[in-house]
């Protein structure tokens, strides 16, 4: 069953796509009028994601819908220049980072944030390679490593941000814990922590002797003003079933509203 599953969401990620035929974007509409802003997804897929990537779109999709703003969707990172990105409220890169822009691209994403423009990374977009200073700024922090998924005790640091403002103060959840290099930008806000102790950093494959140990402060979600515009960073996200979870969408809706509009912070 699990394999059928995996082969039904594969099909419709080939589907939704466009794999084989060159797609700008894939927008999912809704009349002009009534949105309160635009957001464009970006996802570049790789073997870690490819299975996620699918079930968040479809309920980013109804997310759109339910919440009135515009949503576009896109595997192309040519949509990255100064005149599609002037549509936009928020850039969202779901598992996704810069690795594959060039300087003409990247630039564009430079001008749109300069521009008071917002962006919004989820799990992925912190694991960093070879990205320039700029976006690891933008991120905040980048990902070192990461045991297998486990269930843990998050906390809520600070519950008067829209991500965070309906969670419980202790959260119970399954994923996969990402560990963090130091602060790398200033004046971070953070929002969700992990508690160490309520799983095993140790549990790793194999023979592979990395730890994912952060120690007392272990953080998970935060957010922060960056080069003119806003930034929103969570680590959660891994498995496709957590994109059904409600609390986690409206986790990541709170990012997007806050990094689009500003608002909604006290």
């Amino acid at each position: 069953m699990q394999k059928i599953n995996c082969f039904i969401v594969l099909t419709l990620f080939l589907l939704l796509s466009g794999r084989g035929v060159a797609q700008p974007d894939n927008r999912f509409r809704q009349p002009h009028s009534v949105n309160q802003f635009e957001v464009l997804v970006y996802t570049s897929p790789d073997r870690w994601h490819n299975l996620s990537e699918p079930v968040a779109l479809l309920e980013f999709q109804e997310m759109a819908q339910r919440h009135a703003f515009g949503l576009t969707w896109t595997t192309v990172n040519g949509m990255f220049n100064d005149r599609a990105l002037e549509q936009f409220d928020v850039i969202v890169f779901l598992h996704s980072t810069t690795r594959d822009f060039n300087d003409e691209q990247l630039e564009s994403f430079r001008k749109f944030i300069r521009n008071g423009g917002g962006f919004v990374g989820i799990h992925g977009a912190s694991a960093m390679t070879t990205e320039c200073d700029w976006y690891r700024q933008l991120v905040g922090r980048v990902f070192t490593y990461h045991p297998e998924e486990q269930t843990a005790v998050m906390h809520v640091a600070d519950k008067n941000h829209p991500s965070t403002m309906h969670l419980p103060d202790r959260w119970l959840w399954t994923d996969e814990w990402y560990a963090f290099g130091p602060e790398l930008t200033p004046g971070l806000n953070y929002l969700l922590t992990v508690d160490e102790s309520t799983y095993d950093p140790r549990r790793t494959w194999g023979d592979d002797t990395r730890t994912a140990y952060m120690g007392d402060f272990h953080p998970i979600a935060w957010y922060h003003e960056f080069d003119g515009g806003r930034s929103f960073q969570t680590s959660l996200g891994h498995m496709p079933s957590l994109y059904r979870d409600s609390r986690f969408l409206d986790h990541i809706y709170g990012g997007i509203f806050w990094a689009a509009t500003g608002l909604g912070v006290y």
